[in-house]
């Protein structure tokens, strides 16, 4: 029996046809999305403050090694994580403060070259939010540790060099009225406590001595801390703890930058204006 030419069209559409409409389910059924991925933790499990104590005990490359994997997954990825989350923030009150995650948490390993403790671990978790323009010489900035005693949260100048020293010293001269203010704000006081600021017990050379704010002018060090129960670190509010410190804190490290970006733009300002 003869197909008609027509007949043979008609049977190569319809065939067609089905064959298109099963490789379109199978294709929609092979690329459909997979689940969303679970956004990471930005708080600690209690297997993170155990690993700490128990390096502390432990101090050694073989022990850390051998746990390496712990690190990674209890300590390391969950503080990026906060580190991002509070980045996101930080575009709001600390933009100049704003890097890679990578580069504001602090390496775990310890400088033991002028040591006498040679112990290659440290035995807390940390990060240091610098401001820009400022990375080599630190300047003011953010500040967050976690140890197995302690979750520590700060922000400020600490242990300036002596050329830091002296342009902070001379801003506090020409600015002490704006630094009272700030250092004694009731919000920021109600969260933190002052860090010690390692004051002189004379006034520092070329500085007046009946200035009134002499106080703060022999300090070394200008900041604030709260110290908090590590347990803080395990709630999922962890962020939220340590943003609301840090957005109290900007206008305190603001300041303290102030003169030391002036003092770094001088610096770096070429002579007879050549380049």
């Amino acid at each position: 029996m003869k197909t008609a030419p027509g007949d043979m069209a008609r049977s190569t559409s319809y065939n067609g046809d089905v064959t298109n409409k099963k490789t379109t389910a199978q294709t929609k059924k092979a690329v459909r999305p997979s689940a969303k991925p679970q956004p990471m933790k930005t708080w600690f499990n209690p297997e993170a403050i155990d690993f700490l104590r128990k390096l502390k005990r432990n101090n050694r490359r073989e022990w850390f090694e051998a746990r390496r994997d712990v690190y990674e997954r209890e300590l390391k990825q969950p503080m990026l994580a906060l580190i991002e989350q509070l980045l996101q923030g930080m575009m709001d009150y600390a933009p100049d403060h704003l890097r890679s995650p990578q580069k504001c948490m602090l390496r775990i390993y310890r400088d033991i070259r002028f040591s006498a403790d040679k112990s290659p671990y440290k035995t807390n978790l940390a990060a240091w939010w610098t401001r820009n323009g400022l990375e080599k010489t630190s300047g003011g900035g953010y500040y967050l540790h976690l140890s197995p005693t302690e979750l520590i949260i700060a922000a400020g100048v600490y242990m300036p060099p002596k050329e830091q020293l002296f342009a902070i010293r001379s801003h506090l001269v020409a600015h002490h009225g704006e630094f009272q203010r700030l250092i004694e704000n009731r919000k920021l006081r109600a969260k933190f406590t002052l860090h010690d600021p390692n004051a002189l017990t004379k006034p520092p050379k070329g500085f007046p001595p009946e200035h009134p704010a002499m106080e703060w002018i022999k300090w070394r060090q200008w900041g604030v801390i709260a110290e908090l129960s590590p347990e803080e670190a395990l709630k999922p509010k962890l962020a939220a703890t340590v943003e609301e410190r840090f957005r109290l804190a900007a206008p305190l490290v603001d300041f303290l930058n102030e003169p030391l970006l002036r003092a770094a733009r001088t610096a770096r300002k070429p002579l007879f204006g050549l380049y």
